[in-house]
């Protein structure tokens, strides 16, 4: 058994697409490998097959092993719900909802939930491909750390150490997180990698030998801009911001970007398909009147995204594109949104209230304490369509007789308005389909001519792994990894 981990020298330096192209270069090379993240933190999760939910960057690491996602794979899920609070998911499964302050005082508590989850993915495979969230150099934050070194050292994890050029100060960051690291944790970093280099890589080599002259670790690799990650699901809202201000001469969907949106990337698909082009719509502006499609996202704060719709007068613009004949989809929360009104008795989302919804759909929403958590498979709009529900709400209503989509098992979901230009569904992945997909472009007046999503990302993991085997010295990871002394 062996294990390797990747912590960045920041946020976004591309530590979940590297973790991911590693383990399907190990996989290549025939062996067994598992992907794992202590404390991950982001809205957009996946169902695993055990029944749980598990952030979306480890179901896409699970594909590239080539295996399927399990709860053990990310132990621990923190979802934002404001800026203060965030639903705790342990194992799969919710086990509360935590302030900042109460999170920093009691995630050492969570270690042993951490240790049992990567010990049981360690008997299943040869080597354990391991994320780190954010930087080990955030020292404030170290003391009960479950995430970064932390894990590996409670673990006694080899760490590489991984550096973003593109956004400038690579040498200072790496340097700088040598320099003020406990030294136990130094020495668990066996070497570093750049990522996101642009132009010709002779011009580094002066800073890469700075690098480890100055930080005493070795290089093992400078990796390129890789241009296939676009074509994996999104995780972070970071994404977003990179997408919010693409225009073009084709037909238009709008997703405005709510504050807790969740599961944006049930739309990435949209994203690749030639004649259309997705614009998420960023606060302060409006969504734009050319829209064919306005597709509300799913969110994990349903009634205050739902507040926020109406600041930011984009409530106005979904009315004005539905009095003209524009077509809307809601997708989870973006559902609860378009029904009549939605009730948390429970104070699921803070304290208990109700709230009156978009009322474009003849519905109501009751949240419940109970998550429904599931894979689904069945038929929407005389085509095959998968994915999975995530959500808490009991939804009710005259238009549910229009049902969005019929599963397998005989059950339906989702409603459809009157005039068919409103619909709804808990179902995600809805466009994951080729012929799902097809069917609502179809609806558009437009062609699908993108071939299956699925196999696309499979492609873009293959070659991701194809250019870290080129540009990083792979070699080398999988000795740290067999060989680095856990007694």
């Amino acid at each position: 058994m062996g294990a390797i981990m990747f912590q960045g020298t920041g946020s976004d330096v591309g530590k979940s697409v590297i973790v991911a192209g590693i383990c399907r270069a190990i996989a290549n090379r025939g062996l067994r490998v598992r992907p794992f993240k202590a404390q991950n933190m982001s809205n957009n999760a996946a169902v695993t097959y055990d029944g749980g939910e598990i952030g979306r960057a480890q179901a896409t690491q699970a594909l590239a092993c080539r295996t399927e996602p399990s709860i053990d794979m990310n132990p621990v899920l923190l979802k934002p719900q404001t800026d203060q609070t965030a639903q705790l998911v342990v194992h799969g499964q919710i086990r509360g909802i935590l302030g900042a302050h109460n999170f920093r005082n009691g995630r050492g508590a969570l270690l042993n939930d951490v240790i049992a989850s990567y010990q049981r993915l360690q008997k299943q495979c040869d080597i354990v491909v391991v994320e780190g969230a954010g930087s080990p150099a955030e020292i404030n934050l170290r003391d009960g750390d479950i995430a970064n070194m932390g894990f590996a050292r409670a673990a006694n994890v080899p760490v590489i150490l991984l550096g973003d050029v593109n956004r400038g100060g690579v040498i200072a960051s790496i340097v700088g997180t040598r320099a003020i690291i406990d030294p136990h944790d130094a020495a668990l970093i066996q070497g570093f990698v750049i990522n996101k280099f642009r132009g010709d890589l002779k011009l580094f080599e002066d800073g890469y030998r700075d690098i480890e002259r100055l930080s005493k670790w070795p290089g093992l690799g400078v990796i390129p801009w890789l241009r296939d990650c676009s074509f994996l699901p999104s995780e972070d809202a970071v994404v977003l911001e990179k997408h919010s201000t693409e225009s073009a001469q084709k037909l238009l969907v709008a997703c405005p970007i709510t504050p807790r949106i969740s599961n944006f990337d049930d739309l990435d698909p949209l994203r690749l398909e030639p004649g259309l082009e997705l614009i998420m719509v960023p606060p302060g502006l409006p969504i734009p009147k050319e829209a064919s499609l306005i597709v509300l996202a799913g969110s994990k704060a349903t009634i205050s995204d739902l507040e926020a719709i109406r600041q930011e007068g984009w409530d106005i613009d979904i009315y004005a594109h539905h009095r003209h004949g524009g077509m809307i989809l809601g997708l989870c929360g973006g559902y609860q949104m378009l029904g009549k009104r939605i009730i948390d008795p429970y104070g699921i989302e803070g304290t208990p209230s109700e709230i009156n919804g978009l009322g474009l759909l003849n519905i109501e929403t009751v949240l419940t304490e109970n998550k429904t958590l599931r894979k689904v498979s069945g038929q929407s709009l005389g085509a095959r369509c998968e994915g999975y529900e995530m959500h808490v709400g009991t939804t009710i209503g005259p238009d549910t007789v229009r049902p969005l989509v019929q599963f397998d098992n005989g059950q339906i979901d989702g409603a459809t308005s009157t005039d068919g230009l409103v619909s709804g569904t808990y179902l995600h992945g809805l466009f994951t389909d080729s012929d799902q997909r097809a069917a609502w472009l179809a609806r558009l007046g437009l062609p699908s001519s993108f071939k299956n999503y699925s196999s696309s990302i499979d492609e873009a993991l293959n070659n991701i792994a194809v250019e870290l085997e080129r540009h990083v010295n792979m070699n080398a990871i999988i000795d740290i990894a067999r060989s680095f002394n856990r007694s």
